[in-house]
């Protein structure tokens, strides 16, 4: 695959069917339909091989969408990660306050 480098490889692949996968597969189906409607044909009758055809290529559009999604996240990740890991001055945990330091004392009104 051309568009993702190596490294990509290490990640784990997308379940077949994810959002991305749906949701280009359904933008196919439904210009097929179009397609079938402006050439005043029944939409949901006719050209079943050409609505097939072009909800299989968005599936695999989305599917490709997801894996480049999936490594651009990691990447970032990664780089993130290690940014921290070289600068720890910078991300120092905080004490963290007691319930009894952040409320005001109680004190009941009759």
């Amino acid at each position: 695959m051309g568009l993702l480098p190596d490294e990509a490889k290490s990640l784990p692949p997308p379940g077949i069917v994810n959002r991305n996968s749906l949701w280009f597969g359904f933008i196919g189906w439904c210009s097929a339909m179009i397609h079938n409607a402006l050439n005043r044909r029944p939409p949901l009758k006719s050209g079943l091989h050409r609505q097939a055809l072009f909800l299989s290529v968005g599936w695999l559009l989305g599917y490709h969408l997801t894996k480049h999604e999936n490594y651009t996240y990691a990447r970032l990740d990664r780089d993130m990660r290690q940014y921290v890991r070289l600068h720890p001055e910078d991300f120092q945990e905080k004490e963290k306050p007691t319930f009894s330091e952040i409320l005001e004392d109680f004190h009941p009104i009759r």
